[in-house]
């Protein structure tokens, strides 16, 4: 018997699988555009610091103007996420998120280029069918030339991908091969092509910021 097709985060039949989601790959989540009246709006709503919402008291101060809610700004890289790899993979839920920096501020009319990098991938130990993938995710200002300029923000995370089927003839993924076979990493732990944890704070473009909570893989 045949077994139902995956569906991908956004719930249409899959075409990427686990198996796709090798160490090594890179993939390019397209460039966002930041949108000065979304941006305010947002931090009107979510985080209505003073240099998030007040034109004025922003550009007396040393950011000299507004500055993005580092909260939007991981917003727009999940949205690039989404649309240019999750509403393609076999795509589950995430088992968290081990870090969030936002080196640099962002404002508006900003162009940020977003990537996602594969780090390790191996089957998942708690939920039979899936696989774990550790994903990088960055964020780069782009200069008038679309050359990049800084790195604005860094995200490590995991999320879970099913495998692909056994039986029938899903489509085959075209995406480049890249980094290593997934079939001989460990089980448990960090696979070997894993980046290390970075064991200083996070830093904020908003300030100071204590390090994000540790985030127990149930992978």
């Amino acid at each position: 018997m045949t077994p139902p097709a995956a569906r991908s985060g956004t719930g249409q039949p899959a075409e990427l699988y686990f198996e796709d989601l090798v160490p090594g790959l890179t993939v390019d989540l397209g460039v966002v555009t930041v949108d000065g009246d979304e941006m305010v709006a947002f931090a009107r709503r979510f985080d209505p610091q003073w240099y998030h919402v007040d034109p004025e008291l922003a550009g007396a101060s040393r950011h000299g103007g507004l500055i993005a809610s580092g909260f939007y700004t991981v917003s727009l890289f999940m949205r690039a996420y989404v649309d240019h790899l999750l509403s393609r993979a076999a795509a589950d839920a995430s088992p968290g998120l081990e870090e969030l920096r936002w080196l640099a501020p962002v404002r508006a009319g900003d162009r940020l280029a977003v990537r996602v990098d594969v780090m390790g991938a191996r089957p998942s130990t708690a939920r039979p069918g899936l696989g774990t993938v550790s994903l990088t995710g960055t964020m780069l200002r782009l200069g008038p030339d679309d050359r990049p300029e800084q790195e604005v923000l860094r995200t490590r995370f995991r999320g879970w991908f099913a495998a692909r089927p056994t039986e029938g003839d899903p489509p085959t993924a075209d995406l480049p091969e890249a980094g290593t076979s997934t079939a001989d990493l460990p089980d448990e732990g960090p696979t070997a092509t894993e980046v290390p944890a970075d064991p200083t704070s996070a830093t904020s473009a908003d300030g100071p910021s204590s390090a994000p909570p540790t985030v127990e893989p149930h992978d």
